[in-house]
């Protein structure tokens, strides 16, 4: 008999199709279509001994570096919310922001959280026009941070 998830304790990878963001308090209630590029990799640092035995180097975990988040979304009427953020960016002074992604469940309970600090936009790709398209007009948004606090619901 196949398992219905219904036993306590089972578990089910959560679907990735609800979440919603927060890019702080001018631009709450910003809807997505897509968030991506929540990664973060440390850079590695090679060092050998001049009398070590072992002739490779060894490898030690150096800085942390987090990729620049890329979200997009549709374009509205007079709605300049992103291009505004954007245009506070001026000689290295910017607003930076915490910007909140979460993962919702069926019911909208946060069930995962990722915290971005001191984010700010770094690229705004706005949408390609075509005059015998179907597809609705999408902005994209790129924001570097320096930090990504992850917790679960």
């Amino acid at each position: 008999m196949a398992d219905d998830g219904s036993k306590q304790g089972s578990t089910w990878p959560m679907p990735k199709f609800r979440f919603d963001v927060d890019l702080g308090t001018e631009l709450k209630g910003v809807a997505f279509q897509e968030v991506s590029g929540m990664d973060v990799e440390n850079q590695i640092i090679e060092y050998r001994n001049s009398n070590s035995p072992i002739f490779s180097p060894e490898k030690m975990p150096g800085l942390v570096k987090y990729s620049n988040v890329v979200m997009k979304r549709g374009v509205f009427v007079n709605d300049n919310s992103f291009w505004n953020w954007h245009a506070e960016i001026n000689m290295n002074t910017i607003k930076r922001r915490t910007v909140i992604i979460r993962l919702l469940d069926e019911t909208g309970k946060v069930t995962m959280q990722w915290t971005l600090n001191n984010a700010w936009p770094t690229k705004i790709t706005s949408t390609d026009l075509k005059s015998d398209g179907n597809e609705v007009a999408v902005d994209t948004l790129e924001i570097a941070y320096e930090t990504l606090v992850i917790a679960n619901g």
